[in-house]
């Protein structure tokens, strides 16, 4: 949709335009891409590089938030993730991928233990069909309730804890993937300490009553709004795949490079949904694998460029752009498995042109989380 007035505004929307926002159209919401003039840093790259070296706002609040209650609720998640839930301490969250019977992906999530319930947060895009497809999962007695009267704000960097601070109690102590029910200037929160700029931060779930207060109080605290551009440069520099363009149903974890999220305990059962073709994959190796590709020069290469070696096509690129923080080009696609080793050369085909390239480790730049105690 090209025109933002058929899209749908999430609680921020007056906010984002009265900071100067370019709107875009984006999983079905007018979302900021930028921010231009005003009192605040300007600009994808200013909001890039404020990010890193302070904190910045985002917007999340297109992204679906549900409750999951009843006896059994874990175990009964299981079994459309190979994650592990049951194991998961309350206070604790993971991210997980929900699983089609073919195999493939058809979102990534994050589940949180709330000890009465669990909480996930899914993508803005499969929101309604993630929904579907974990209440088609659950027995008698379990039941999913999603909240689309909830706003969702993410506040990331390494000055996120300072700012958070002075609205919130107990945000100090809160280790990487913790989860805290607090209150945020006033505002009944859920609070997470993660994120998807690979900087330490947090995502603060508000009633959407809430949102434009308290990210008014978080900006004047000193946070910086940020928008998608950013949000996207800052994820692939940390080499945090993006749902739809690096991961979708043709994927499976282990084509993904995504294999962290089987629980050792679900390796052992294979009682999660699609098992056959995870458990293939990872006995036999899959046929392609997402690597990080670093380009030479400084050309970005964007999505959708075919990747050769040696003068024969091996794979494509999935999200591409040029790194602030790194100050280079970096890329992530697929390559078939023999062409997926660090350091391997590549030929990346850009308007009639090959740039030479090699398969690099990821994250592009280092993640810089809070591992105050070992995950659950």
């Amino acid at each position: 949709m090209a025109d933002t007035e058929a899209l749908l505004e999430t609680p921020l929307a007056a906010l984002h335009r009265e900071l100067g926002a370019r709107m875009v159209p984006f999983a079905g919401y007018a979302m900021p891409v930028e921010y231009k003039g005003g009192q605040y840093p300007a600009g994808i790259l200013a909001e890039h590089l404020a990010c890193r070296a302070g904190a910045a706002l985002f917007d999340v609040s297109h992204m679906g938030q549900a409750h999951i209650v009843g006896d059994g609720a874990a175990t009964a998640l299981e079994r459309i993730t190979p994650a592990e839930v049951q194991a998961l301490k309350p206070g604790r969250q993971r991210y997980g991928l929900l699983m089609t019977e073919a195999g493939g992906i058809l979102d990534d999530f994050m589940v949180a233990n709330l000890g009465d319930r669990l909480f996930v947060v899914l993508n803005a895009s499969r929101k309604a069909m993630d929904v579907a497809a974990i209440g088609a999962a659950l027995p008698a007695g379990v039941r999913i309730t999603p909240h689309p009267d909830r706003a969702l704000l993410a506040l990331q960097g390494p000055g996120a804890e300072a700012i958070l601070a002075t609205l919130a109690e107990g945000i100090a102590a809160m280790p990487f993937m913790g989860v805290l029910e607090t209150s945020v200037a006033g505002a009944p929160a859920l609070v997470t300490r993660s994120g998807y700029t690979g900087e330490d931060g947090f995502e603060i779930g508000l009633y959407a009553a809430d949102a434009e207060r308290v990210a008014r109080a978080l900006l004047t605290a000193g946070a910086t709004p940020a928008g998608l551009g950013a949000r996207d440069s800052l994820r692939l520099e940390a080499g945090l795949p993006l749902y739809g363009q690096d991961i979708d149903e043709t994927t499976s974890p282990v084509d993904a490079n995504l294999t962290f999220t089987i629980g050792k305990r679900r390796k052992m059962a294979w009682d999660f949904l699609g098992a056959d073709r995870v458990r293939e994959d990872l006995d036999n190796g899959p046929k392609r694998l997402r690597v990080g590709i670093l380009p030479d020069g400084r050309q970005p290469v964007r999505a959708g460029a075919e990747i050769g070696a040696d003068g024969t096509a091996v794979g494509t690129v999935t999200s591409g752009t040029f790194g602030p923080s790194l100050n280079a080009p970096c890329a992530m696609g697929y390559v078939a498995r023999e062409h997926a080793a660090d350091g391997t050369a590549l030929e990346l085909l850009v308007r009639g042109r090959a740039i030479p390239g090699r398969v690099a480790p990821t994250p592009f730049v280092p993640h810089r989380y809070k591992r105050g105690v070992a995950a659950a």
